[in-house]
């Protein structure tokens, strides 16, 4: 008979950790008699990143006392306690390969339901200080899990655990967390675990990801990282030839690329970027940026369209340096900010240059579905600033269900009312609210963060799913550091400081940082946050896949190995270090 050995609560504190702050709750103390469990959690209790834990779905974490006696022997530690490995109760029996998703279990008078194994997390290891925990536990198969509170009541260590529901399916939590973290996802588990009413909508959302790429043309895993996409056209940079320009506004100009030999290049889906190395002036150090391809994915050549800033070195260059002839190292399209399949109606939404990823969808629905519903919004300056504006208005004149509405923030006299521009001012959730845009529609969004921000959260208020609602950004994207306290100041990429480092380059694309691999750097991850770049991570072991970063040349190593193979042609940067110069898509 199972029991309860030891209930444990704590209270989300501050925890200094590699020159960050951490808000955590991962440390847990013991106590003593009965002690209340409500729906959202232990009385006494609470969690410092409730995106990743607490809420009605993982509302108490339970570990095993065997586990306990497994950790000592295999760490050689003689000092863990009770609540350790942050579980709220600590248990005797109920092993993982044993207890299944959806079983009940009555403490008392308290009734419980187990709903996910525990989430894969870096502050287990920050507890114990041991950076591996996150993976070992995955690898050890020993990782504990979650209950959702079916009756609230008194529990108190000592009380029997009592099983009085079994889940169905039976898939144990330890097959579950399998399925998911490591490699040889069962087909049969995978569809046993989505017919489990209980289980977490978190994981549902997973294996459903899962389940749904079942073409074999896709590499990873896309359960942990949401999207799929096959692997790109060829490895690192090659040549191609600039075979047009175009100035497609005052400051927006449109390079052509293609094969040197005239074949036609590889396929895109409409929506990818490309990445290109350039050397201005002849400097040994490249630079190296992203652009969004802006013609039809049906076309033998990439065009991309470059805005150019006051003081950018790759836009400048792009301005006024290159011209037809001229070669350009080129990585292969990458991207999952795509037009996604369907027939449902379509609000692509952009400013200024942002338009250029969206205008490749336009380009998509114009050429295989002129059907389509479509709502074309555009916010520029003036005319003289708006970019692609008789090529969008050529496209929207084939389209029968298209809908049109430009903004110009400050039309100039020359420009045409109802001609040029649709209203006078910027673009603003109000506007929004007046074009009746359908609530199942899908949204793409481009353009300044700012913008983006505005316009997602328009197009809620309009009624639309934030679900079906996708942005892209020119720059880097937003950071995902869970748990780490957010600095007040807005960090500028920049060189790592201290002595350069004499090993591989590692160039940033998105962030415009080249700089020289130091030894003293556990992976590329540690080395990014040196640069101020922003990194998206939640294990730091190679188990979660937050990390999973393109990788547009170069060759990585692992250590630690990661437990799943990332993505053909990505890393997982958390673990892995430069073996020769590396360009990152960060």
């Amino acid at each position: 008979m199972a029991h309860l050995v030891a209930v444990n609560v704590g209270l989300p504190r501050d925890v200094a950790w590699n020159d960050h702050t951490v808000h955590t709750g991962a440390w847990k103390s013991t106590v003593q008699g009965p002690r209340m469990v409500r729906r959202l959690n232990v009385d006494g209790d609470g969690q410092g990143d409730l995106a990743g834990h607490g809420g009605e779905q993982r509302a108490v974490l339970v570990y095993q006392v065997d586990s306990y006696r497994h950790w000592a022997q295999f760490l050689g530690r003689d000092d863990l306690t009770y609540g350790h490995f942050g579980e709220n109760f600590t248990v005797d029996g109920l092993p993982d390969d044993d207890v299944c998703i959806g079983d009940r279990y009555r403490i008392g008078e308290a009734v419980f339901e187990v709903t996910q194994p525990r989430v894969t997390c870096y502050r287990v290891g920050l507890r114990l200080g041991e950076p591996r925990m996150a993976a070992l536990l995955v690898a050890h198969r020993r990782p504990g899990f979650y209950l959702r509170v079916i009756t609230e009541a008194d529990v108190e260590a000592g009380q029997e655990i009592i099983k009085v529901g079994s889940g169905p399916e039976r898939v144990s939590v330890a097959e579950l967390d399998a399925l998911l973290y490591l490699p040889g996802h069962s087909r049969a588990t995978l569809n046993r675990a989505l017919r489990i009413p209980a289980l977490s909508p978190g994981w549902q959302t997973s294996l459903r990801a899962m389940a749904e790429e079942s073409d074999g043309s896709a590499t990873g895993n896309v359960g942990l990282t949401g999207t799929s996409a096959p692997a790109p056209a060829w490895s690192g940079f090659r040549s191609l030839t600039i075979t047009e320009v175009h100035q497609e506004s005052r400051d927006v100009r449109s390079v052509t690329l293609g094969a040197g030999d005239g074949a036609r290049l590889p396929g895109w889906r409409a929506g990818q970027s490309i990445t290109v190395r350039l050397r201005p002036d002849g400097q040994s150090t490249p630079v190296v940026r992203t652009y969004s391809l802006s013609n039809s994915p049906g076309s033998d050549r990439y065009r991309i369209s470059v805005k150019r800033e006051p003081y950018g070195v790759a836009s400048g260059f792009i301005a006024t340096a290159v011209g037809v002839g001229d070669e350009v190292e080129t990585a292969a399209p990458r991207g999952t900010f795509v037009l996604r399949d369907g027939a449902g109606p379509v609000v692509l939404v952009s400013a200024g240059v942002g338009a250029t990823p969206v205008l490749s969808m336009l380009h998509q629905i114009a050429a295989q579905q002129p059907e389509r519903p479509v709502w074309w919004v555009h916010g520029s300056r003036d005319g003289a600033q708006h970019p692609f504006a008789a090529e969008t208005r050529e496209l929207l004149n084939r389209l029968p269900g298209a809908h049109r509405h430009t903004a110009y923030s400050r039309p100039g006299p020359e420009d045409r009312p109802a001609v040029d521009f649709d209203v006078a001012g910027r673009l603003s959730a109000t506007m929004l609210d007046q074009l009746g845009l359908p609530s199942d529609a899908d949204a793409y969004v481009c353009g300044p963060a700012d913008f983006m921000t505005a316009m997602r959260r328009a197009l809620v208020d309009c009624g639309l799913e934030p679900s079906r609602i996708r942005s892209e950004t020119f720059g880097a994207g937003a950071a995902l550091n869970p748990g780490v306290v957010v600095r007040p100041e807005v960090a500028v990429p920049h060189q790592p400081a201290g002595v350069p480092g004499t090993g591989p380059l590692v160039s940033f694309a998105r962030s415009g940082i080249t700089a020289r691999w130091g030894e003293d750097y556990p992976s590329m991850l540690d080395f990014a946050e040196a640069c101020e770049v922003p990194t998206r991570w939640a294990c730091r072991t190679g188990v979660c896949h937050t990390c999973e970063t393109p990788l547009l040349a170069g060759a990585v190593r692992y250590d630690p190995e990661p437990l799943d193979s990332p993505a053909a042609g990505t890393a997982l940067i958390c673990c892995a270090q430069p073996t020769q110069d590396v360009v990152l898509d960060l």
